[in-house]
C-alpha cells in the first residue's frame, strides 16, 4: 500500500485493546469500545504557519499515540480499517519507557 497524507494529516492503525480484564473476565465484541490508541503508519509533510514556512509534524511513523474517541475519518485501504486524522486530534505519544514500566 502506498498512501501519503497531505498537510498535517496522519494515517493511524488502531491498536486493539485487551479482550480480558485484569480479573479474567472476557469482554465480548459487542461490549467493546473502539480503542483510542493507535500506531502512526504514515505522516504528511506538515502544515504552513502564518508566514508560509512549513512546520513539520511532532509525530513520526511508528509512534504509538492516544486520540479522542470520535477523532479522525475511518477508511479502508487494502482490506484494513485505518484512520486519517489531523495532528491536532492527537492527545499524546506513548513513550517506549512508559510502556515497559506498565508491562512490568
Amino acid at each position: 500500500m502506498t498512501f501519503r497524507p497531505l498537510h498535517d494529516r496522519i494515517l493511524v492503525r488502531r491498536i486493539e485493546a485487551e479482550e480480558k480484564t485484569a480479573g479474567g473476565i472476557i469482554i465480548p465484541d459487542t461490549a467493546k469500545e473502539k480503542p483510542q490508541e493507535g500506531e502512526v503508519i504514515a505522516v504528511g509533510p506538515g502544515a504552513r504557519d502564518d508566514s508560509g514556512q512549513l512546520r513539520p509534524l511532532d509525530v513520526k511513523i511508528g509512534d504509538r499515540i492516544l486520540f479522542g474517541k470520535w477523532s479522525g475519518t475511518e477508511i479502508r485501504l487494502d482490506g484494513e480499517d485505518l484512520l486519517i486524522m489531523k495532528e491536532s486530534d492527537v492527545m499524546g505519544v506513548v513513550e517506549a519507557e512508559a510502556r515497559a514500566r506498565t508491562a512490568a
